[in-house]
């Protein structure tokens, strides 16, 4: 009986912390909210190549992919921490928010897995000399059970992982 108050008294004073974190989360009084909201509208997206910054970007040209996205993104082209190659980092100048952000990035089209593919075919292009395709395997019959693993390979190469 002694143990039941307790973990009772316990659950409450937490409910009350978590409460009170929350409510300040949302008033904007909790330092860290502020911190991570505008460490979003800044993200950049780096991938680290093995190569010197000279051969990544000869004569400030950069690598085809993300060439290809113009005037749409920032990109940075510095020696990777250690003297372990380059960090090739890009970042969108307009990055979208709220449900639009959301919707695109369900619909596949938000302009920041455009960045994700586009770092990571300059990496394999410029380590390898091409860019590199999933296997499909044509063999196989589709089925309702594999669309889910489908939908998720389709989209992995802009979300970073699988």
């Amino acid at each position: 009986m002694r143990m039941t108050t307790m973990g009772v008294i316990g659950a409450a004073v937490a409910g009350v912390v978590v409460n009170r974190i929350m409510s300040a989360r949302n008033r904007n009084l909790w330092p860290m909210a502020t911190i991570a909201q505008d460490r979003r509208h800044a993200r950049w997206h780096v991938v680290t190549i093995n190569k010197s910054p000279e051969e990544v970007a000869p004569g400030g040209r950069l690598p085809e992919p993300l060439a290809k996205l113009g005037d749409e993104v920032e990109v940075q082209v510095n020696r990777a921490v250690g003297d372990r190659g380059t960090a090739l980092a890009a970042r969108l100048r307009h990055e979208p928010t709220g449900v639009a952000a959301t919707a695109a990035r369900v619909a596949g089209t938000d302009p920041r897995q455009r960045v994700r593919v586009a770092l990571r075919e300059s990496k394999q292009l410029i380590e390898t000399g091409e860019i590199l395709q999933p296997e499909k395997v044509s063999t196989v019959k589709r089925t309702l059970t594999g669309l889910p693993v489908d939908f998720a390979v389709s989209r992995a190469r802009g979300e970073g992982r699988l």
